[in-house]
């Protein structure tokens, strides 16, 4: 089996996941269901993940660290900042309230059932890297971080 580890950026399994709940929804429609002013809460939800996740990314410019997702070990500080002080991944969560705003949009009861699926392909192949990284180069204060500050919200 191959190893996944940080080799598919999260926004790519955004975009892969978003296909498939779209296909899913246009498969099954006898799962589809109403959803009242649907298509307000759906750009809610995808503006909110949005700024949430550009938040992270701008903090993580502004402290001038690496945002690539792929190389955790090139971070050159620990970002507890900002953002960071609510959430250890608002790029994550950020990308996990988008996918709930298509998953709303679509209204189909399948589809929501990516959303688990995002959360533990994240936790799994992204997260559990990143903070063995992470632990490795900050030690201590990462571990303190880890601490006060949830994973997702």
């Amino acid at each position: 089996m191959p190893n996944f580890e940080l080799k598919v950026p999260p926004p790519a399994v955004l975009l892969v996941l978003g296909l498939l709940m779209w296909l899913t929804a246009r498969a099954a429609p006898d799962f589809g269901f109403v959803v009242p002013a649907r298509n307000l809460w759906a750009i809610l939800l995808i503006a909110g993940g949005l700024i949430v996740g550009f938040s992270g990314v701008l903090t993580f410019r502004k402290a001038r660290t690496t945002v690539n997702p792929t190389t955790p070990q090139a971070s050159s500080s620990l970002v507890t900042w900002g953002v960071y002080r609510l959430t250890r991944n608002p790029m994550y969560f950020g990308l996990l309230i988008v996918l709930t705003g298509w998953a709303i949009f679509l209204a189909n009861a399948l589809v929501f059932l990516f959303l688990p699926a995002y959360i533990l392909y994240i936790g799994r192949f992204q997260i559990t890297p990143e903070e063995r990284a992470l632990s490795a180069l900050f030690g201590q204060e990462y571990a303190a971080y880890r601490a006060r500050v949830r994973r997702w919200i």
